[in-house]
Formats: structure tokens, sequence, C-alpha cells
């Protein structure tokens, strides 16, 4: 079962963010996003659509699966497993482009409404999180080093 999250990116009060199925947790996406993902790339990621789950590169166009292939999930795994499955660009599913919010609010409800249970806000250069136990808009790298603790 997936730990369902939200990724935003922020432009003033206007949020874009996109579902990431797998591995929302702190130290799974949140750890991903802090390590690999600046402004510019968190804006890419977002344009993207919805995620299935996210590695340490946006990659390439590539099978959604090893069963897309017939290949070993060892083989999938060192030719792909570094690279983010988008439902949209990986498997060819339709309306999973990201999502507009005019507030923070209404961003927060998205989030609420897709069982996410962590949220990841990049804003003015820095990743914010909230969610399971942890208070709205709080410094990823904060939560991280609480968490890892």
């Amino acid at each position: 079962m997936g730990t369902r999250s939200r990724i935003g990116v922020m432009h003033g009060d206007i949020c874009k963010s996109v579902y990431c199925h797998w591995d929302g947790y702190l130290e799974g996406v949140g750890a991903t996003l802090l390590e690999h993902y600046d402004s510019v790339h968190a804006n890419y990621l977002v344009a993207l659509g919805d995620i299935s789950s996210l590695g340490d590169t946006i990659g390439e166009e590539h099978p959604f699966s090893q069963f897309d292939v017939k290949i070993s999930s060892e083989e999938y795994d060192k030719l792909y497993g570094n690279m983010t499955t988008f439902y949209g660009r990986d498997r060819g599913e339709k309306n999973v482009d990201y999502r507009v919010a005019q507030t923070f609010a209404e961003f927060k409800e998205q989030f609420e409404n897709c069982g996410g249970e962590y949220y990841y806000i990049m804003k003015d250069g820095t990743w914010y999180c909230g969610g399971y136990g942890i208070a709205d808009l709080t410094p990823l790298a904060e939560a991280l080093a609480k968490e890892t603790a």
C-alpha cells in the first residue's frame, strides 16, 4: 500500500501540485525532494503531472513497470530505478495533469481529497511540508531532522 502525498510549487498564493502514490513519508519523498530537487527541478517535476513513484531524477519516458517490457525487477531497477515514474508520461493515462489552487486553503483541500498523508511545497527556493503530525508549512529540513534524530 502506498503512502500518498502531494507535491507542489507555490508562486505567490498560487500552488500547482501533483499527487504522488508511493513512499510519501518524510524519509521517502521528503528526503528525495530535499536532496535532489531544487526550485527549477521542482517546477519541471510538477509540470509533468501525477506521479506513481518519485525517483532521484525526473528521467525520461520509460515503461511503467517491469511487466510492460517483460524483464526482471533487477534489470528494470538498473535501467529505470532512479527515474520518476509518471502516470501520464510513462503510462499514457489521461486527466493526470497538475492541479492549480488559488490559495493555500484550496491546496489543503486538494491534499485532503487525494487521501494524502503528507504534502511538500517548494516556496521561494525552500521545501516545506505538512500532514501527519506535522504543523502546516514546516521547513522540510527541520521536520526531517526531527524524524531521523
